[in-house]
Parts: C-alpha cells; structure tokens; sequence
C-alpha cells in the first residue's frame, strides 16, 4: 500500500511539474492538402509574434524527426519557445504526408515545391489577426528555403540555424573532401554536368544516392539558388546561428553568411551539433547517437538567444 501511494506521489508531482511548464496551447492547422502542422500559443495572449519553423533537408516532419532518425529537435525549439511567450508553428514536409498517401514520386519533387509550401504557411498565418509579426527560421535546407520565403516582406526577420553559404554542390564538395576524398573529383564533374547539361550520367556507384536519376531534378533545382545572393537580398533583421560540433554544416557556411550580409547578427554556439544538441567536443561517436536520442533536449542557449533576438524587433 505505501509503495502504491509513493508512486502516486511521484506520478502528481511530476504531472502538476509538467503543468506547470506547459504554458501554451496546441492547435492542429491544416493549410492545404500537403501542409499541416502544429500551433502553439502561449496562454493569456491575445496578439504574439509567430515564429514558423522550416524543417532540413529529407522526409523530415514537424519534430524534427525521419524514418529511423528520432531527435525531436524542432518539437524541442518550438515548445522552448512558446513556453517563452512566443508562438510557434511546425509543419509535416510534403514528402511525408505524400508518403503517407501513397503519391510520393521522387522524380516528381523539385526544390521549389518546399518554398511553395513554406509561402503557403506564411500567407496562412499573414492573415491570422492574433500575430501581429511573423519571423522565419529555417534549419539547414530550410535556411535557403526560409530566406527565399521572407523577401519581399512576407516576414519580420529571418534566422538561420546551420544553414549553407554555398551553393548545395559546392557545400557536398566540400564535405565529401574531409569525409571521402576519393569521391570529390567525381562528384565536381557530376554536379557540373548536371549544371550545365541538366543531366549526369558518368558519376560512379557510390555517389548514386546524390546522384540517381530520379533526384536529379531536385539536385539540380536546388543548385539554382546561391544562399549568398538571397540572404543579401533581405531587407528585415536577420540572425544567423551555427554550432561549432556540425558536423553535416561547418560553422565557416554561417562566416559566408555573415559577410554576405554585414548588418546580420551572427552567433557560433560552443558544444552545439546539427540538431541543437550539447555534444562533447571531438565525440563522433556522441554526435552520431545525439540524432536518435529523443529525450535529449536542445541547448538552452539556442532558445534563450532566439527569444531574445525575436524580443527586441519589438
């Protein structure tokens, strides 16, 4: 009997804890047949600045997480700052719901289609009369697609976090240099026939995940956009965030960002991999595990100084 009334105990104070940190709402928003997602609005808020969250690269869905990658890191920011005061809304790529409908065709699906979808939500959300500002912020592939999407005034501000300076070809050039340098000169030949012909065809077997005929009309439409050019041509504030244990974007992309856009605040946060989370430095073996490790949160700090910069455009 009293082992039952202590784990009663434990199980109030753990959910009255819970309660107590939750302090916003949860709403379901469907934008269209491809979009939806999850909003979340602090309580007692009649008005609040929006923050839209745009995933990375693959079938990525609105926590954050793949097919056998399990990190909720955008669930983890998202509630991090909406327990801020800040409203966030993350949504399901269209890979995953067009998978899950059974329409998915990889041939089909261009770099464009993302930035679509991402000035859908913004026009969405545009006409909510509960925010009265919308700020972007794009992680890794969704960096390039957040600062397409907030030209032309469609946001407040913009922030990048682990996003490319390069172009995607050069940015997996560089990669493949520090990590399979015997694949960099064919993966430069391939990606400059593909620029100039709009095909390849003589990259060997092991570029074929990069380079299979059904992604190339992603890769190639992807390789249109120069991150530098299109973060220049932001008129808003803009903060741009990398951390210095990414090991899928190094933090000298952000440098590249930076220069391309002066008046940009630029943080490098120490102990921070690709998906926000604290890993020892030099641990390979930690930052692998860290993007199937679901519990681990993100590192205040991303949190804190995201809150702060949305804080001041006030």
């Amino acid at each position: 009997m009293k082992s039952y009334i202590l784990i009663l105990i434990t199980f109030l104070i753990v959910f009255n804890s819970f309660s107590q940190n939750k302090t916003y709402k949860a709403e379901e928003i469907k934008i269209n047949n491809l979009i939806d997602g999850l909003l979340l609005v602090p309580e007692n808020e009649e008005t609040s600045t929006l923050a839209i969250l745009i995933q990375g690269s693959g079938p990525t869905d609105r926590n954050g997480n793949q097919p056998m990658v399990n990190n909720n890191s955008l669930k983890y920011l998202a509630e991090g700052l909406s327990n801020r005061k800040i409203a966030t809304f993350r949504y399901d790529k269209r890979l995953v719901n067009l998978a899950r409908q059974g329409r998915l065709k990889e041939e089909n699906i261009v770099f464009d289609d993302f930035i679509k979808d991402a000035m859908d939500v913004t026009a969405y959300f545009k006409k909510d009369p509960r925010f009265s500002k919308i700020v972007i912020i794009g992680h890794s592939e969704g960096s390039l697609v957040g600062m397409v999407t907030a030209q032309e005034n469609r946001a407040d501000a913009f922030i990048s976090i682990a996003g490319a300076g390069q172009e995607i070809d050069d940015v997996i050039v560089d990669q493949l240099e520090r990590q399979a340098p015997a694949l960099k000169e064919d993966a430069r030949n391939s990606f400059d026939d593909l620029r100039v012909n709009g095909i390849a065809t003589n990259y060997g077997e092991g570029l074929s995940s990069i380079f299979r005929p059904s992604v190339q009309p992603f890769m190639r439409t992807w390789m249109a956009y120069n991150p530098q050019k299109e973060i220049a041509k932001l008129n808003i504030p803009v903060f741009i965030i990398n951390g210095n244990q990414d090991i899928q974007v190094d933090e000298n992309e952000a440098k590249l960002l930076k220069e391309a856009k002066p008046d940009a605040e630029l943080l490098i946060i120490e102990g921070m991999n690709h998906i926000f989370k604290k890993i020892t430095p030099g641990d390979t073996m930690e930052n692998a595990k860290s993007y199937n490790e679901p519990n681990r949160k993100v590192m205040p700090e991303l949190i804190e100084t995201i809150e702060n910069f949305i804080k001041a455009l006030d």
